[in-house]
Protein backbone atom coordinates (compact mmCIF):
# COMPACT_ATOMS: atom_id res chain seq x y z
CA UNK A 1 0.00 0.00 0.00
CA UNK A 2 1.28 3.46 -0.79
CA UNK A 3 1.99 6.19 1.70
CA UNK A 4 -0.37 8.89 2.89
CA UNK A 5 -1.36 11.98 0.88
CA UNK A 6 1.25 14.57 0.07
CA UNK A 7 0.77 17.90 1.83
CA UNK A 8 2.49 21.05 2.95
CA UNK A 9 1.78 23.48 5.74
CA UNK A 10 2.01 27.23 6.16
CA UNK A 11 3.87 29.10 8.90
CA UNK A 12 6.04 27.26 11.42
CA UNK A 13 6.24 27.95 15.16
CA UNK A 14 7.70 25.13 17.21
CA UNK A 15 9.29 21.71 17.02
CA UNK A 16 7.02 18.73 17.60
CA UNK A 17 7.55 15.03 16.90
CA UNK A 18 3.88 15.06 15.96
CA UNK A 19 1.03 12.59 15.97
CA UNK A 20 0.28 11.48 12.42
CA UNK A 21 -3.12 13.12 11.90
CA UNK A 22 -3.38 13.82 8.17
CA UNK A 23 -4.86 17.33 8.18
CA UNK A 24 -2.25 19.22 6.15
CA UNK A 25 -2.53 22.69 4.68
CA UNK A 26 -1.58 23.96 1.26
CA UNK A 27 -1.60 22.47 -2.22
CA UNK A 28 -0.12 19.02 -2.66
CA UNK A 29 2.41 18.13 -5.30
CA UNK A 30 0.65 16.27 -8.09
CA UNK A 31 1.72 12.69 -8.66
CA UNK A 32 3.22 11.45 -11.93
CA UNK A 33 0.68 9.22 -13.72
CA UNK A 34 1.87 6.47 -16.09
CA UNK A 35 -0.44 4.48 -18.33
CA UNK A 36 0.67 1.01 -19.43
CA UNK A 37 -1.47 -0.49 -22.20
CA UNK A 38 -1.21 -3.32 -24.69
CA UNK A 39 -2.82 -6.57 -25.66
CA UNK A 40 -3.80 -9.35 -23.31
CA UNK A 41 -0.80 -11.13 -21.73
CA UNK A 42 1.62 -8.78 -23.48
CA UNK A 43 3.72 -8.38 -20.35
CA UNK A 44 2.14 -5.21 -18.96
CA UNK A 45 2.24 -6.43 -15.36
CA UNK A 46 5.90 -7.45 -15.71
CA UNK A 47 6.78 -4.01 -17.05
CA UNK A 48 4.90 -2.35 -14.18
CA UNK A 49 6.69 -4.53 -11.62
CA UNK A 50 10.08 -3.66 -13.10
CA UNK A 51 9.31 0.07 -13.02
CA UNK A 52 8.14 -0.19 -9.41
CA UNK A 53 11.29 -2.11 -8.44
CA UNK A 54 13.54 0.57 -9.94
CA UNK A 55 11.54 3.41 -8.35
CA UNK A 56 12.08 1.88 -4.92
CA UNK A 57 12.89 5.24 -3.32
CA UNK A 58 9.51 6.72 -4.33
CA UNK A 59 5.98 5.94 -3.26
CA UNK A 60 4.33 4.07 -6.14
CA UNK A 61 0.79 2.73 -6.42
CA UNK A 62 -0.49 0.35 -9.12
CA UNK A 63 -4.09 0.58 -10.36
CA UNK A 64 -5.26 -2.37 -12.51
CA UNK A 65 -8.04 -1.75 -15.02
CA UNK A 66 -9.15 -5.36 -14.42
CA UNK A 67 -10.33 -4.30 -10.95
CA UNK A 68 -13.00 -2.18 -12.62
CA UNK A 69 -14.78 -4.95 -14.51
CA UNK A 70 -18.53 -4.68 -14.13
CA UNK A 71 -20.20 -7.53 -12.26
CA UNK A 72 -22.24 -9.72 -14.60
CA UNK A 73 -26.01 -9.81 -14.35
CA UNK A 74 -27.77 -13.16 -13.77
CA UNK A 75 -28.69 -13.25 -17.46
CA UNK A 76 -25.09 -12.62 -18.51
CA UNK A 77 -23.84 -15.28 -16.08
CA UNK A 78 -26.11 -17.87 -17.70
CA UNK A 79 -24.38 -17.19 -21.04
CA UNK A 80 -20.95 -16.22 -19.75
CA UNK A 81 -19.32 -17.88 -22.74
CA UNK A 82 -20.95 -15.27 -24.97
CA UNK A 83 -19.80 -12.29 -22.91
CA UNK A 84 -16.98 -10.18 -24.35
CA UNK A 85 -14.64 -9.23 -21.48
CA UNK A 86 -12.36 -7.35 -23.90
CA UNK A 87 -14.95 -4.82 -25.01
CA UNK A 88 -14.79 -1.28 -23.54
CA UNK A 89 -18.32 -1.70 -22.15
CA UNK A 90 -17.11 -4.53 -19.89
CA UNK A 91 -15.34 -1.93 -17.70
CA UNK A 92 -16.74 0.72 -15.37
CA UNK A 93 -14.66 3.48 -16.90
CA UNK A 94 -16.48 6.21 -14.98
CA UNK A 95 -15.43 4.71 -11.65
CA UNK A 96 -11.86 4.26 -12.90
CA UNK A 97 -11.80 7.91 -13.95
CA UNK A 98 -13.19 9.04 -10.59
CA UNK A 99 -10.52 7.05 -8.70
CA UNK A 100 -7.70 8.44 -10.82
CA UNK A 101 -8.94 12.01 -10.42
CA UNK A 102 -8.99 11.59 -6.64
CA UNK A 103 -5.48 10.09 -6.60
CA UNK A 104 -4.33 12.97 -8.79
CA UNK A 105 -5.66 15.32 -6.08
CA UNK A 106 -3.78 13.26 -3.46
CA UNK A 107 -6.96 11.83 -1.95
CA UNK A 108 -7.29 8.21 -0.71
CA UNK A 109 -9.51 5.85 -2.71
CA UNK A 110 -11.08 2.41 -2.48
CA UNK A 111 -10.57 0.10 -5.46
CA UNK A 112 -13.02 -2.78 -5.98
CA UNK A 113 -11.80 -6.37 -5.86
CA UNK A 114 -12.98 -8.50 -8.80
CA UNK A 115 -13.42 -12.28 -8.63
CA UNK A 116 -12.55 -13.72 -12.05
CA UNK A 117 -14.05 -17.10 -11.20
CA UNK A 118 -17.46 -15.75 -10.15
CA UNK A 119 -17.33 -12.75 -12.50
CA UNK A 120 -18.49 -10.54 -9.66
CA UNK A 121 -17.01 -7.86 -7.45
CA UNK A 122 -16.39 -8.68 -3.83
CA UNK A 123 -19.10 -7.19 -1.63
CA UNK A 124 -17.09 -7.16 1.59
CA UNK A 125 -13.54 -6.43 0.41
CA UNK A 126 -11.97 -3.37 -1.19
CA UNK A 127 -8.39 -2.33 -1.77
CA UNK A 128 -7.58 0.88 0.07
CA UNK A 129 -5.04 3.05 -1.73
CA UNK A 130 -3.47 6.33 -0.65
CA UNK A 131 -1.84 8.96 -2.84
CA UNK A 132 1.71 8.47 -4.02
CA UNK A 133 4.56 10.04 -6.00
CA UNK A 134 3.83 7.79 -8.98
CA UNK A 135 0.53 6.22 -10.10
CA UNK A 136 0.72 3.40 -12.66
CA UNK A 137 -2.52 2.52 -14.47
CA UNK A 138 -2.36 -0.82 -16.24
CA UNK A 139 -4.85 -2.52 -18.57
CA UNK A 140 -5.69 -3.47 -22.13
CA UNK A 141 -7.91 -0.42 -22.71
CA UNK A 142 -6.41 2.27 -20.48
CA UNK A 143 -5.84 4.49 -23.54
CA UNK A 144 -9.33 3.98 -25.02
CA UNK A 145 -11.11 6.70 -23.02
CA UNK A 146 -9.94 10.24 -23.78
CA UNK A 147 -10.64 11.49 -20.23
CA UNK A 148 -8.59 8.72 -18.62
CA UNK A 149 -5.86 9.27 -21.20
CA UNK A 150 -5.81 12.97 -20.40
CA UNK A 151 -4.79 12.32 -16.79
CA UNK A 152 -1.59 10.53 -17.82
CA UNK A 153 1.85 12.12 -17.89
CA UNK A 154 3.36 9.18 -19.78
CA UNK A 155 1.75 6.48 -21.92
CA UNK A 156 3.54 3.18 -22.62
CA UNK A 157 2.24 0.59 -25.09
CA UNK A 158 3.68 -2.89 -24.55
CA UNK A 159 3.99 -4.50 -28.01
CA UNK A 160 4.37 -8.29 -27.96
CA UNK A 161 3.95 -10.93 -30.68
CA UNK A 162 0.41 -12.38 -30.88
CA UNK A 163 1.56 -16.01 -30.56
CA UNK A 164 3.49 -15.19 -27.39
CA UNK A 165 0.45 -13.42 -25.97
CA UNK A 166 -1.81 -16.38 -26.70
CA UNK A 167 0.56 -18.83 -25.00
CA UNK A 168 0.77 -16.58 -21.94
CA UNK A 169 -3.02 -16.15 -21.89
CA UNK A 170 -3.58 -19.91 -21.88
CA UNK A 171 -1.12 -20.41 -19.04
CA UNK A 172 -2.54 -17.53 -16.97
CA UNK A 173 -6.25 -18.34 -17.38
CA UNK A 174 -5.83 -22.05 -16.69
CA UNK A 175 -3.55 -21.68 -13.67
CA UNK A 176 -4.87 -18.47 -12.06
CA UNK A 177 -8.49 -18.21 -13.17
CA UNK A 178 -9.59 -21.85 -13.20
CA UNK A 179 -10.51 -22.14 -16.88
CA UNK A 180 -9.94 -25.01 -19.30
CA UNK A 181 -7.65 -24.76 -22.33
CA UNK A 182 -10.37 -25.23 -24.94
CA UNK A 183 -12.47 -22.51 -23.37
CA UNK A 184 -9.53 -20.10 -23.34
CA UNK A 185 -8.70 -20.75 -27.02
CA UNK A 186 -12.35 -20.43 -28.05
CA UNK A 187 -12.71 -17.15 -26.15
CA UNK A 188 -9.47 -15.84 -27.66
CA UNK A 189 -10.60 -16.53 -31.23
CA UNK A 190 -14.14 -15.29 -30.70
CA UNK A 191 -13.59 -12.18 -28.57
CA UNK A 192 -10.00 -11.43 -27.56
CA UNK A 193 -8.33 -11.18 -30.96
CA UNK A 194 -11.17 -9.23 -32.64
CA UNK A 195 -11.32 -6.85 -29.65
CA UNK A 196 -7.55 -6.34 -29.86
CA UNK A 197 -7.83 -5.41 -33.54
CA UNK A 198 -10.86 -3.16 -33.02
CA UNK A 199 -10.15 -1.45 -29.69
CA UNK A 200 -6.64 -2.12 -28.32
CA UNK A 201 -4.37 -1.80 -31.35
CA UNK A 202 -5.86 1.57 -32.43
CA UNK A 203 -4.82 3.07 -29.07
CA UNK A 204 -1.19 2.40 -29.91
CA UNK A 205 -1.07 5.76 -31.68
CA UNK A 206 -1.60 7.56 -28.35
CA UNK A 207 1.48 6.03 -26.76
CA UNK A 208 4.50 8.17 -25.94
CA UNK A 209 6.65 5.03 -25.78
CA UNK A 210 6.14 1.77 -27.69
CA UNK A 211 7.91 -1.02 -25.82
CA UNK A 212 8.76 -4.10 -27.91
CA UNK A 213 9.27 -7.45 -26.11
CA UNK A 214 7.76 -6.19 -22.84
CA UNK A 215 9.69 -7.09 -19.73
CA UNK A 216 12.57 -8.51 -21.75
CA UNK A 217 13.45 -5.02 -22.99
CA UNK A 218 15.61 -3.95 -20.04
CA UNK A 219 17.30 -1.10 -21.91
CA UNK A 220 14.01 0.60 -22.74
CA UNK A 221 12.67 0.16 -19.20
CA UNK A 222 15.87 1.69 -17.77
CA UNK A 223 15.42 4.71 -20.06
CA UNK A 224 11.77 5.05 -19.03
CA UNK A 225 12.71 4.97 -15.34
CA UNK A 226 15.44 7.58 -15.89
CA UNK A 227 12.89 9.87 -17.53
CA UNK A 228 10.45 9.37 -14.65
CA UNK A 229 13.17 10.12 -12.12
CA UNK A 230 14.02 13.33 -13.97
CA UNK A 231 10.40 14.44 -13.84
CA UNK A 232 10.05 13.52 -10.18
CA UNK A 233 13.34 15.19 -9.29
CA UNK A 234 12.33 18.60 -10.59
CA UNK A 235 10.78 19.44 -7.21
CA UNK A 236 12.99 17.23 -5.09
CA UNK A 237 14.43 18.90 -1.98
CA UNK A 238 17.69 17.12 -2.70
CA UNK A 239 17.98 19.17 -5.86
CA UNK A 240 17.38 22.42 -3.96
CA UNK A 241 19.67 21.58 -1.06
CA UNK A 242 22.74 19.54 -2.04
CA UNK A 243 23.53 19.15 1.67
CA UNK A 244 20.44 16.93 2.20
CA UNK A 245 21.08 13.19 1.90
CA UNK A 246 18.39 10.48 1.91
CA UNK A 247 19.64 6.94 2.35
CA UNK A 248 18.83 4.72 -0.63
CA UNK A 249 15.44 3.16 -0.10
CA UNK A 250 14.83 -0.56 -0.46
CA UNK A 251 11.82 -2.74 0.27
CA UNK A 252 13.52 -3.67 3.56
CA UNK A 253 13.68 0.00 4.56
CA UNK A 254 10.14 0.66 3.36
CA UNK A 255 9.00 -2.38 5.32
CA UNK A 256 10.65 -1.11 8.50
CA UNK A 257 9.08 2.30 7.99
CA UNK A 258 5.71 0.64 7.55
CA UNK A 259 6.11 -1.08 10.90
CA UNK A 260 7.27 1.92 12.93
CA UNK A 261 4.59 4.15 11.39
CA UNK A 262 1.78 1.69 12.13
CA UNK A 263 -0.12 2.81 15.23
CA UNK A 264 -0.84 -0.85 16.06
CA UNK A 265 2.85 -1.80 16.27
CA UNK A 266 3.88 -2.95 19.75
CA UNK A 267 6.54 -1.06 21.72
CA UNK A 268 8.95 -3.99 21.39
CA UNK A 269 8.65 -4.04 17.58
CA UNK A 270 8.74 -0.25 17.38
CA UNK A 271 12.02 -0.15 19.28
CA UNK A 272 13.51 -3.09 17.35
CA UNK A 273 12.81 -1.70 13.88
CA UNK A 274 13.58 1.89 14.90
CA UNK A 275 16.99 0.72 16.10
CA UNK A 276 17.62 -1.02 12.77
CA UNK A 277 16.75 2.13 10.82
CA UNK A 278 18.75 4.35 13.17
CA UNK A 279 21.81 2.15 12.66
CA UNK A 280 21.50 2.57 8.88
CA UNK A 281 21.19 6.36 9.20
CA UNK A 282 24.20 6.51 11.53
CA UNK A 283 26.34 4.42 9.18
CA UNK A 284 25.34 6.64 6.27
CA UNK A 285 26.14 9.75 8.29
CA UNK A 286 29.57 8.41 9.18
CA UNK A 287 30.25 8.07 5.47
CA UNK A 288 30.23 11.86 5.16
CA UNK A 289 33.12 12.33 7.59
CA UNK A 290 36.60 13.11 6.28
CA UNK A 291 38.93 10.15 5.83
CA UNK A 292 42.64 9.80 5.25
CA UNK A 293 44.23 7.19 3.01
CA UNK A 294 45.88 4.29 4.80
CA UNK A 295 47.80 1.29 3.50
CA UNK A 296 47.81 -2.02 5.37
CA UNK A 297 49.38 -5.44 4.79
CA UNK A 298 46.81 -8.24 4.54
CA UNK A 299 47.40 -11.80 5.88
CA UNK A 300 48.32 -12.82 2.33
CA UNK A 301 51.20 -10.33 2.34
CA UNK A 302 49.46 -8.04 -0.13
CA UNK A 303 49.08 -4.28 0.18
CA UNK A 304 45.55 -2.96 0.62
CA UNK A 305 44.96 0.75 0.07
CA UNK A 306 42.11 1.83 2.31
CA UNK A 307 41.11 4.70 4.56
CA UNK A 308 41.47 5.60 8.22
CA UNK A 309 38.45 6.65 10.26
CA UNK A 310 38.00 10.22 11.47
CA UNK A 311 39.26 10.35 15.07
CA UNK A 312 37.97 13.75 16.21
CA UNK A 313 34.27 12.89 16.47
CA UNK A 314 31.44 13.15 18.99
CA UNK A 315 27.69 12.77 19.13
CA UNK A 316 25.15 15.21 20.57
CA UNK A 317 21.58 14.07 21.22
CA UNK A 318 18.62 16.42 21.53
CA UNK A 319 16.74 15.16 24.58
CA UNK A 320 14.76 13.14 24.79
CA UNK A 321 14.03 11.45 21.47
CA UNK A 322 17.62 11.90 20.37
CA UNK A 323 18.77 9.58 23.17
CA UNK A 324 17.18 6.69 21.25
CA UNK A 325 19.93 7.09 18.64
CA UNK A 326 22.86 6.92 21.05
CA UNK A 327 23.17 3.13 21.22
CA UNK A 328 23.48 2.85 17.44
CA UNK A 329 26.19 5.52 17.44
CA UNK A 330 28.10 3.74 20.23
CA UNK A 331 27.80 0.45 18.33
CA UNK A 332 29.38 2.06 15.26
CA UNK A 333 32.00 4.20 17.02
CA UNK A 334 33.71 2.49 19.94
CA UNK A 335 34.22 4.78 22.92
CA UNK A 336 32.66 7.84 21.28
CA UNK A 337 31.85 10.82 23.50
CA UNK A 338 28.18 11.87 23.47
CA UNK A 339 26.89 15.21 24.72
CA UNK A 340 23.30 16.22 25.32
CA UNK A 341 21.15 19.27 24.71
CA UNK A 342 17.72 19.82 26.27
CA UNK A 343 15.48 22.50 24.79
CA UNK A 344 12.37 23.07 26.91
CA UNK A 345 9.58 25.38 25.83
CA UNK A 346 8.55 27.36 28.92
CA UNK A 347 4.94 28.53 29.11
CA UNK A 348 3.08 30.08 26.20
CA UNK A 349 5.39 33.02 25.55
CA UNK A 350 7.68 31.07 23.25
CA UNK A 351 10.63 31.41 25.64
CA UNK A 352 12.90 28.39 25.70
CA UNK A 353 15.17 27.08 28.41
CA UNK A 354 18.29 25.36 27.17
CA UNK A 355 20.44 22.91 29.15
CA UNK A 356 23.58 21.32 27.79
CA UNK A 357 26.46 19.06 28.65
CA UNK A 358 29.02 18.90 25.86
CA UNK A 359 32.61 17.68 25.53
CA UNK A 360 35.04 20.43 26.50
CA UNK A 361 36.92 20.13 23.19
CA UNK A 362 33.81 19.96 21.01
CA UNK A 363 35.04 22.91 18.91
CA UNK A 364 37.76 20.62 17.51
CA UNK A 365 35.45 17.72 16.71
CA UNK A 366 33.03 16.73 13.98
CA UNK A 367 29.56 16.50 15.52
CA UNK A 368 26.77 14.04 14.75
CA UNK A 369 23.59 15.78 15.99
CA UNK A 370 20.90 13.21 16.84
CA UNK A 371 17.12 13.70 16.67
CA UNK A 372 14.86 11.09 15.04
CA UNK A 373 12.23 13.56 13.77
CA UNK A 374 12.86 16.89 12.04
CA UNK A 375 9.49 18.68 12.04
CA UNK A 376 9.40 22.49 12.08
CA UNK A 377 13.15 22.74 12.62
CA UNK A 378 12.97 25.25 15.49
CA UNK A 379 14.57 23.01 18.13
CA UNK A 380 17.18 21.89 15.62
CA UNK A 381 18.07 25.52 14.85
CA UNK A 382 18.45 26.26 18.59
CA UNK A 383 20.72 23.25 19.05
CA UNK A 384 22.85 24.08 15.99
CA UNK A 385 23.23 27.70 17.08
CA UNK A 386 24.45 26.47 20.46
CA UNK A 387 27.03 24.20 18.82
CA UNK A 388 28.26 27.06 16.65
CA UNK A 389 28.51 29.29 19.74
CA UNK A 390 30.66 26.58 21.28
CA UNK A 391 33.06 26.93 18.35
CA UNK A 392 31.95 24.01 16.17
CA UNK A 393 32.28 24.95 12.47
CA UNK A 394 28.94 24.69 10.68
CA UNK A 395 30.50 22.38 8.08
CA UNK A 396 31.52 19.96 10.87
CA UNK A 397 27.90 19.25 11.90
CA UNK A 398 25.95 16.30 10.46
CA UNK A 399 22.29 16.21 11.52
CA UNK A 400 20.87 12.65 11.63
CA UNK A 401 17.10 11.94 11.46
CA UNK A 402 14.80 9.03 10.75
CA UNK A 403 12.17 11.23 9.08
CA UNK A 404 12.18 14.87 8.02
CA UNK A 405 9.42 17.27 7.05
CA UNK A 406 10.09 19.63 4.11
CA UNK A 407 9.36 22.61 6.36
CA UNK A 408 12.09 21.57 8.78
CA UNK A 409 14.56 20.98 5.95
CA UNK A 410 13.87 24.45 4.57
CA UNK A 411 14.26 26.01 8.02
CA UNK A 412 17.59 24.31 8.79
CA UNK A 413 19.20 24.42 5.34
CA UNK A 414 18.42 28.08 4.73
CA UNK A 415 20.01 29.01 8.06
CA UNK A 416 22.92 26.59 7.84
CA UNK A 417 23.80 25.81 4.20
CA UNK A 418 27.12 24.17 5.13
CA UNK A 419 25.59 21.64 7.54
CA UNK A 420 24.62 18.17 6.26
CA UNK A 421 21.26 16.48 6.92
CA UNK A 422 21.05 12.69 6.65
CA UNK A 423 17.59 11.10 6.86
CA UNK A 424 15.90 7.87 5.84
CA UNK A 425 12.71 9.43 4.44
CA UNK A 426 11.30 12.88 3.70
CA UNK A 427 7.65 13.00 4.73
CA UNK A 428 4.80 14.93 3.11
CA UNK A 429 4.72 17.92 5.45
CA UNK A 430 3.12 19.32 8.61
CA UNK A 431 -0.57 19.54 9.45
CA UNK A 432 -2.45 22.38 11.19
CA UNK A 433 -0.99 21.29 14.54
CA UNK A 434 2.55 21.32 13.11
CA UNK A 435 2.81 17.56 13.38
CA UNK A 436 4.61 15.53 10.72
CA UNK A 437 2.33 13.67 8.31
CA UNK A 438 2.16 10.82 7.65
CA UNK A 439 4.76 10.72 10.46
CA UNK A 440 5.02 8.11 13.18
CA UNK A 441 3.55 9.82 16.23
CA UNK A 442 5.35 10.95 19.37
CA UNK A 443 8.63 9.13 18.84
CA UNK A 444 9.94 9.52 22.41
CA UNK A 445 6.73 8.24 23.98
CA UNK A 446 6.56 5.24 21.66
CA UNK A 447 10.26 4.41 22.04
CA UNK A 448 10.53 4.79 25.81
CA UNK A 449 7.00 3.55 26.56
CA UNK A 450 5.65 6.74 28.12
CA UNK A 451 2.46 8.72 27.60
CA UNK A 452 2.10 12.39 26.82
CA UNK A 453 0.12 13.38 29.92
CA UNK A 454 1.52 16.86 30.50
CA UNK A 455 4.63 19.02 30.71
CA UNK A 456 6.22 16.81 33.38
CA UNK A 457 6.45 14.06 30.78
CA UNK A 458 9.31 15.97 29.17
CA UNK A 459 11.64 14.25 31.62
CA UNK A 460 10.24 10.73 31.28
CA UNK A 461 13.29 8.75 30.29
CA UNK A 462 14.24 5.28 31.49
CA UNK A 463 14.98 5.53 35.22
CA UNK A 464 18.70 4.79 34.84
CA UNK A 465 19.06 7.57 32.29
CA UNK A 466 17.14 9.94 34.55
CA UNK A 467 19.43 9.26 37.50
CA UNK A 468 22.37 10.18 35.31
CA UNK A 469 20.51 13.19 33.89
CA UNK A 470 20.04 14.71 37.37
CA UNK A 471 23.77 15.37 37.58
CA UNK A 472 24.54 15.45 33.88
CA UNK A 473 22.75 18.55 32.64
CA UNK A 474 23.76 22.03 33.69
CA UNK A 475 21.68 25.11 32.86
CA UNK A 476 22.75 27.62 30.28
CA UNK A 477 21.30 31.05 29.75
CA UNK A 478 18.70 31.20 26.99
CA UNK A 479 20.37 31.92 23.69
CA UNK A 480 18.54 35.22 23.34
CA UNK A 481 20.20 36.55 26.52
CA UNK A 482 23.77 35.61 25.63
Amino acid sequence: MAAAPTAQAGSVRFEDDGLAVPQPKGEAKQPFVIGVGGGTASGKSTVCDMIIQQLHDHRVVLVNQDSFYRGLTPEELENVGEYNFDHPDAFDTEQLLDCLEKLKRCLPIQIPVYDFKRHQRSTDTVRKVNAADVIIVEGILVFHDACVRGLMNMKIFVDTDADVRLARRIRRDTLERGRDVNGVIEQYAKFVKPAFDDFVLPTKKYADVILPRGGDNHVAIDLIVQHIRTKLGQHDLRKIYPNVYVIQSTFQIRGMHTLIRDQETTKHDFVFYSDRLIRLVVEHGLGHLPFTEKQVITPTGSVYVGVDFCKQLCGVSIIRSGESMENALRACCKGIKIGKILIHREGDNGKQLIYEKLPRDIAYRHVLLLDPVLATGNSAVQAIELLIQKGVPESHIIFLNLISAPEGIHMVCKRFPLLKIVTSEIDAGLNDEYRVVPGMGEFGDRYFGTDDDGPDQLFKTPIDNWKVSQVYYRPLKPLGNN
